[in-house]
């Protein structure tokens, strides 16, 4: 990618050598995060710095059809913060807290991605992802992941043991929301897993053109009711956080016995 004016096309990390490389670019007025790859990991427009900019971080959020008024979310993986700034400005009753295992990310995303430093509303721990959803049983409405390292799914982040945890972390309606990729050879695995961790509760949506898959998965049927008002809930909320809901729910895929 070209570079904005004054700022650089690729900037290479700093520090230690044990995690992939940062790189920023910017063109357009968009500035985008790169982790060990040209994979594009999180992207700000630059003039409205606290909007989703893409697409999948915007169906992610599709959680809110299900578990309109989360009180408590965990996010395992910051980028560049996009789904933390944004239920940061959105959603003023929910405490966030996110898990990076990388200080060198939270450090850029502060610095150039404007995320907020912490408060009584957003902690960022410094801790590996599995290892701190192990450790905290019953704590989270939503359980949001988006762990990449060079264009790879976190292999920690995506074993039968990260599922069963994460069931247990939610709270009793609480839902798993995960970000996988669809060419990914082990897509059908991780797939898998997710489904037997939570019973066969679990429904998804394919994001074009790249071929994300967007993963949710509930602790407890959301219900009958629930599912038949799905269409007019996503007008509802379209409306009030201008994001595709509508489009989302003519996409999403359930399994029985969702």
């Amino acid at each position: 990618m070209r570079s904005g004016r004054g700022f650089p096309a690729r900037q290479a990390r700093w520090g230690a050598n044990k995690f992939p490389a940062i790189e920023l670019s910017e063109e357009g007025g968009v500035r985008c995060l790169h982790l060990g790859s040209s994979m594009v990991q999180s992207a700000m427009l630059l003039k409205a710095p606290n909007d989703l900019q893409l697409v999948y971080t915007q169906y992610m959020m599709g959680f809110l059809l299900f578990h309109p008024h989360p009180r408590d979310i965990l996010m395992i993986g910051l980028g560049g913060g996009s789904l933390a700034k944004f239920v940061y400005h959105s959603l003023p009753l929910t405490r966030t807290v996110v898990v990076e295992i990388n200080p060198e990310v939270v450090a850029v995303a502060r610095s150039y991605f404007f995320v907020p430093g912490d408060d009584d509303r957003l902690q960022v721990r410094i801790a590996e992802g599995s290892e701190y959803l192990a450790g905290h049983p019953e704590t989270a409405d939503v359980v949001m992941v988006d762990g990449f390292d060079e264009g790879c799914q976190v292999s920690a982040l995506c074993t039968t043991d990260f599922y069963d945890s994460a069931r247990v972390a939610l709270k009793r309606n609480g839902v798993l929301v995960v970000n996988l990729l669809s060419r990914d050879k082990r897509f059908h695995d991780y797939m898998s897993r997710i489904e037997n961790s939570f019973n066969g509760r679990v429904a998804s949506v394919m994001v074009e053109p790249h071929g994300n898959v967007i993963v949710f998965a509930f602790k407890h049927s959301p219900g009958k009711r629930v599912w038949e008002n799905l269409a007019s809930r996503a007008c509802d909320l379209e409306t009030e956080l201008a994001l595709p809901f509508t489009r989302f729910v003519t996409k999403l895929q359930r399994s029985s016995p969702v």
